[in-house]
């Protein structure tokens, strides 16, 4: 179902042109421990001003976006929530145009699923995503992508990290992932 899912989304997003890339679990089960997962997260290069040439990809895609009020939603939200009735799987376009997504989006893998390649986020920026995200879900993903992962470039998560860092937030980003980074380091043999 996710395969058949993931190559639909990767052939209408290229189709109508829309740079994108696949986050969250569906990433993870590409680089790091197999996990349940139910949903597929696809971070889009657009802002929300682009959204109704996403509905024309949703349409294509026969998904069921979730929200009543769907402009004032994915405007307060950055993110159009769908449903793929038929599978049940539920597909977040999540809308974001930083300079950081524009150079993830470039840096994407492209990985072919049934034919049609799809736009995965590398393990850097999957990492990044995870740690900046910060769910005890998220650190535990992070564990497993730096273990399945050693090559890892560490000074490009490192670089953007800082640009990331928080302090009045009490949010330290480069701490997390040198704690991970090093734990996993001395795990390995």
């Amino acid at each position: 179902m996710f395969e058949e899912l993931l190559s639909k989304i990767g052939t209408y997003l290229s189709k109508h042109a829309l740079p994108y890339m696949i986050i969250g679990g569906q990433a993870v089960l590409l680089y790091g421990e197999p996990r349940m997962t139910r949903d597929i997260d696809v971070t889009l290069g657009l802002d929300t001003d682009r959204l109704e040439d996403l509905l024309d990809v949703v349409r294509e895609l026969a998904l069921k976006p979730l929200p009543d009020d769907l402009e004032s939603f994915v405007k307060e939200t950055m993110v159009l929530p769908t449903l793929d009735e038929n599978s049940g799987i539920r597909v977040d376009f999540i809308f974001s145009f930083t300079p950081y997504e524009k150079e993830a989006i470039n840096r994407a893998r492209k990985v072919k699923i049934l034919g049609q390649e799809v736009n995965f986020a590398s393990p850097e920026d999957l990492l990044i995503h995870k740690i900046f995200a910060g769910r005890p879900r998220d650190l535990e993903d992070v564990r497993s992508i730096l273990q399945k992962n050693p090559g890892l470039d560490a000074r490009y998560i490192r670089n953007w990290l800082q640009q990331f860092v928080e302090p009045s937030e009490g949010k330290n980003f480069i701490e997390t992932f040198e704690d991970l980074f090093n734990e996993c380091a001395q795990a390995r043999p």
